[in-house]
């Protein structure tokens, strides 16, 4: 199976990746019917990074994918010396695929003297060589105004709501936001699972205090219901088991825990395996290690839709069609990551 998927009029893909994930990039390639492209990288005895690609690339249209995963600045690092060495290697296009994109939380200034350091990371992809953008569940999706180029924003969303529905039993359902940053979103999961039932958690954060938050009370009714909770990251944990902790004391059923990034940062394993959770659902836009699952902890795999994004942008497709489910010949033959 070759490493370059030819395509017509004169068009090649090529699929590369660093070192934080290439299981993922693997499986993508899979569906894409191709091999990832090899490359040699390694780190020089101070830390500095080496990159080189082992075939031509010149006139391909290359997708540089990367898991923005701990150690999260180097793996950022080699992305942008990857994008660097593909432009200086000729290549037609040069599209930055990071599933789960490091620094989008810091989208906006709380305070003075701050960064808005999501600006600037697209602002570094750009000045290395990136002429477009695929990610997954950006934090806010106004950051994709942070690119001077097309951002292709996918949703992991139909892959997350096919195991629900498919493994859920949703007559005494009812859809929680864990904030009222998160309630549009709730509003579409409640609607495609039949129009059911929404509550949202309201909550104060405390913006001097990272990974901080504060439940105050909840708006529906979630007495006696198996709630749901969508999110779009679980990083150390803490304000989304104060949310079971929250739905629970008001007398819930059950609650399910859903999230397109599962980060399980610091204490986060231990928080979720004594939160009281039935089910923790997540996908593998950042790698879980098996040390991190739990028994209740369900971790699906984003390969099939990172394959049909770039399948699209490959043969000038629209990508907002994912937005309602993938391509039938991309459904998961595994959706286990």
């Amino acid at each position: 199976m070759s490493a370059i998927l030819e395509g017509t009029p004169d068009k090649k893909l090529a699929l590369v990746t660093g070192r934080a994930y290439p299981d993922q990039a693997h499986e993508t390639a899979k569906y894409l019917g191709i091999d990832v492209l090899e490359t040699t990288a390694y780190d020089f005895a101070n830390g500095e990074m080496y990159v080189r690609y082992t075939e031509p690339v010149r006139g391909a249209d290359a997708f540089v994918m990367q898991a923005h995963t701990e150690p999260i600045n180097k793996w950022i690092m080699e992305q942008l010396i990857m994008v660097d060495a593909m432009k200086r290697a000729s290549a037609r296009s040069i599209t930055v695929v990071a599933p789960f994109l490091g620094y989008s939380r810091q989208d906006k200034k709380h305070q003075g003297r701050e960064p808005i350091t999501a600006r600037l990371i697209f602002d570094l992809f750009r000045a290395a060589g990136a002429d477009r953008i695929m990610t997954v569940d950006l934090h806010a999706a106004q950051e994709q105004g942070f690119f001077d180029g097309p951002v292709d924003h996918l949703t992991a969303t139909p892959v997350l709501l096919d195991y629900v529905r498919n493994n859920m039993p949703l007559e005494n359902t009812t859809i929680v936001s864990p904030d009222a940053g998160r309630i549009k979103v709730s509003e579409q999961w409640a609607a495609k699972l039949g129009n059911l039932p929404l509550a949202f958690i309201h909550k104060t954060r405390d913006i001097t205090r990272p990974n901080h938050a504060e439940a105050h009370g909840i708006i529906g009714e979630v007495e006696g219901r198996d709630c749901v909770v969508v999110d779009d990251m679980i990083d150390t944990a803490g304000t989304i088991c104060e949310a079971v902790r929250t739905l629970n004391n008001a007398g819930a059923k059950s609650v399910t825990l859903v999230a397109t990034h599962g980060l399980l940062s610091g204490p986060a394993v231990e928080r979720l395996r004594n939160c009281g959770a039935k089910e923790i659902i997540l996908t593998d836009t950042v790698p879980v290690p098996e040390e991190k699952r739990l028994p209740n902890m369900t971790v699906l795999s984003v390969a099939p839709l990172l394959a049909a994004g770039i399948r699209s942008v490959f043969e000038s497709g629209s990508v907002s069609t994912l937005l309602n489910g993938l391509p039938e010949d991309m459904r998961p033959r595994n959706i286990y990551a």
